[in-house]
């Protein structure tokens, strides 16, 4: 861990429990610069925790059904959340203000994204959408692809030029941002629930109900590794900041790292009582967040070169 962090986190062990959702937590997203987590819950709230000590700092509360997802913008000042209320809503991070509620969506949204070197962002709902939003006013600007079932994931490459979603049927499909051309179209065997590029965009990382992670190519959409997990439902992932190192959800409420070049298990992670929902990584990649069923957030620490505590 950096100094300044490990100062603020003081020496306490790891791993950390954060507690104060009612509900289990579906979605959770460090700040740009590391010093704020969100969590999103099936109370209808987010939380914004300070990664020092692990307290609340504002309580976010608006929408009226679970909060399917988080996102910070990249400098940080933003914070947006998709919803069980078909509604896309942004926060202003440093007052925990609602500053503005999106609408367009006929179902819940399960997804949200900022795209990278843009303003703008992009949510994706069981309505079978994925919609772009102009942050400036909130105006929705356009749609990318027809989709067959529920879109349930979705990310960004890192410069903001590709697209990559997932659907309820198992497909991922990879689409150029400023055309909204298809170029790619992947399958797993069953609904996908995490997708992820690499830090230099030539891998996207997907983990999905089939108990499989795959790692694709995006120049032309190979398939280039299968890393299987027979006995555990795979419910999220996150990739490192050096895409070295794999975290993902599992539905017997463990977390799992992976050395992604290898495709071989690093570590188990256990602690949380019922199904790991979401996963993520600190900007640094010496922490891990995961939020779960339990109702609860842990905070493990990891050692991205090695996987280990």
């Amino acid at each position: 861990m950096v100094g300044w962090l490990r100062k603020l986190m003081g020496e306490r062990p790891f791993p950390k429990v954060l507690t104060g959702h009612t509900d289990g937590v579906q979605a959770i997203a460090f700040s740009p610069d590391g010093t704020l987590l969100a969590s999103g819950s099936r109370d209808a709230t987010t939380r914004l925790w300070r990664v020092a000590d692990g307290k609340t700092s504002h309580l976010l509360q608006g929408h009226g059904d679970w909060v399917k997802s988080v996102a910070f913008s990249p400098d940080g000042k933003w914070l947006v959340t998709g919803s069980g209320d078909k509604t896309v809503r942004v926060w202003e991070v440093l007052t925990g203000q609602l500053v503005r509620t999106l609408t367009g969506h006929s179902d819940w949204v399960n997804a949200v994204a900022f795209i990278p070197l843009r303003s703008f962002l992009v949510s994706g709902g069981a309505d079978r959408t994925v919609r772009i939003w102009r942050m400036s006013d909130g105006e929705q600007v356009g749609t990318i692809g027809r989709y067959r079932s529920p879109v349930m994931a979705l990310a960004c490459s890192p410069d903001g030029r590709l697209l990559a979603t997932a659907t309820y049927e198992g497909k991922v499909i990879l689409w150029h941002i400023d055309n909204g051309e298809a170029l790619a179209t992947m399958e797993h065997d069953d609904w996908v629930r995490g997708v992820a590029f690499s830090p230099d965009g030539q891998w996207l990382i997907t983990g999905g109900w089939d108990r499989t992670i795959r790692v694709w190519r995006t120049a032309d959409g190979t398939l280039q590794r299968t890393i299987k997990d027979p006995n555990n439902l795979i419910l999220h992932i996150a990739l490192s900041p050096k895409g070295n190192l794999l975290a993902s959800a599992s539905y017997d409420g463990a977390v799992r790292l992976w050395q992604v070049n290898e495709g071989k298990l690093s570590q188990v992670l256990r602690g949380h009582q019922e199904p790991v929902l979401c996963v993520a990584f600190s900007p640094d990649g010496t922490l891990l967040a995961s939020g779960s069923r339990d109702k609860t957030v842990w905070l493990w620490q990891v050692d991205e070169g090695s996987g280990e505590k």
